[in-house]
């Protein structure tokens, strides 16, 4: 597994991954925001392109991670957590953020198992699912 920052040469692949699954390429422009200002970041499973991370750091002067797309025939092999980590080392902020539904057991597995932990939830995104808000302070590496 390699992680990298994404590059203008990347935005195809990403775009399609994101359009593979939720049936639209309605966030290529955000996507290409993102890698034009260096907050995606991407994880390679050998040399294919397993799934992309993009982050902000307008989230009450803190990072947040806003978006991680993992193709399906990837999924449930740590590349999610791989993502996480990598950032949670990065991360240019010393508090870091991210969210899931309510729905969604999966990516709350990551999180708890990326050390993140419920900071609390939004009402009225998703009608009859919250969106559960985790946290993490950022690790510092010697």
């Amino acid at each position: 597994m390699k992680i990298v920052k994404a590059k203008n040469t990347n935005l195809e692949n990403i775009v399609t991954i994101d359009k593979e699954m939720i049936g639209t390429d309605r966030r290529k422009e955000e996507i290409g925001e993102a890698v034009e200002q260096d907050r995606c970041l991407l994880v390679f499973d050998d040399s294919e392109l397993a799934g992309f991370l993009i982050y902000h750091t307008s989230f009450f002067d803190c990072c947040f991670v806003s978006l991680i797309m993992i193709r399906p025939s990837f999924q449930r092999r740590g590349h999610a957590s791989a993502l996480l980590s990598h950032m949670t080392e990065i991360s240019p902020t010393e508090k870091l953020f991210s969210s899931t539904n309510q729905s969604n057991d999966a990516m709350h597995k990551v999180f708890e198992a990326s050390g993140f932990t419920k900071s609390g939830f939004i009402d009225n995104l998703d009608e009859g699912d919250p969106e559960i808000i985790y946290f993490i302070e950022k690790r510092f590496t010697n």
